[in-house]
């Protein structure tokens, strides 16, 4: 089959069909699957969808696409990988508390884990270990104590600048945008 303005390879056609159905995280319509393929027939969505269900179900070991009435088509978790899927789905990368002590960090920086300690609590000290684990900050030795201060990763990741006057003014308008 060849490729025209409007028309899509079969091959175009089964990707949109899995990159919807792995979006949606509920069943999807036939009728929005065809829009999403740009055709006007159904039974032409519904044989994409069946083969990307074939597919799907053929190569995934935990990952299933099932047909509903309807017909709806929907991509999800199996029912015995549930209980392994939910502890990680809930989990935030970094605790609210944790997040908040980020933010003292970028704010102070260069900031001791005693300064945070009178500021926040001893509570920082766990708080320091999970943001050095992801990155976002680093403790160098200032005496008998530690200066943390945030990483380029952690500029990267919230789309800050890396240097620290420059990245306290951008905090400073962000948390006024959001008031």
């Amino acid at each position: 089959m060849s490729e025209t303005a409007g028309e899509l390879l079969p091959k175009e056609m089964l990707a949109k069909v899995e990159a919807a159905l792995y979006a949606a995280g509920r069943p999807v319509s036939v009728e929005d699957l065809a829009h999403v393929v740009g055709t006007a027939s159904e039974r032409k969505a519904v044989a994409l969808a069946r083969e990307v269900a074939r597919t799907v179900n053929g190569a995934m070991q935990a990952v299933e696409v099932v047909e509903y009435s309807g017909p709806k088509f929907a991509m999800q978790l199996k029912a015995q990988y549930t209980q392994t899927a939910r502890k990680f789905a809930t989990r935030p990368l970094l605790s609210r508390a944790a997040l908040r002590t980020l933010s003292f960090i970028a704010f102070f920086q260069p900031i001791t884990g005693a300064d945070l300690v009178l500021r926040r609590s001893s509570t920082v000290y766990q708080h320091l270990k999970e943001l050095e684990e992801v990155g976002f900050v680093a403790g160098e030795r200032v005496g008998r104590s530690k200066a943390y201060k945030t990483t380029s990763r952690f500029a990267e990741y919230f789309g800050l600048s890396t240097d620290v006057s420059t990245m306290k003014r951008q905090l400073e308008n962000r948390t006024l945008t959001l008031r």
